[in-house]
């Protein structure tokens, strides 16, 4: 998996485990994604920075430099939009 996509997955997840506290298989799948981040692309650090009206703002550290993936705000928070709508998960 490249590192995009392995953070664009990680946000995605993340925003959904912040919008949904006591959802156990999100709170797991974040800490699938960060083993991922960590173990397979040497990541130090990362973390939602900003969100703006249209962008998430992702900064990351590796190798000791410091960096910021922007991602389209609408499209990292579709996953929990679909998970809102979706009644078999709000029971």
């Amino acid at each position: 998996m490249r590192l995009d996509d392995a953070l664009f997955n990680w946000l995605q997840i993340k925003l959904v485990a912040a919008g949904r506290p006591g959802d156990r298989a999100a709170e797991d799948t974040v800490a699938f994604f960060e083993q991922i981040l960590t173990e397979d692309h040497g990541l130090e650090s990362f973390e939602i920075q900003t969100v703006d009206d249209t962008m998430v703002h992702v900064a990351y550290t590796k190798d000791g430099k410091r960096k910021t993936q922007l991602y389209d705000r609408e499209a990292a928070e579709q996953l929990l939009a679909d998970i809102n709508a979706n009644p078999k998960y709000n029971e």
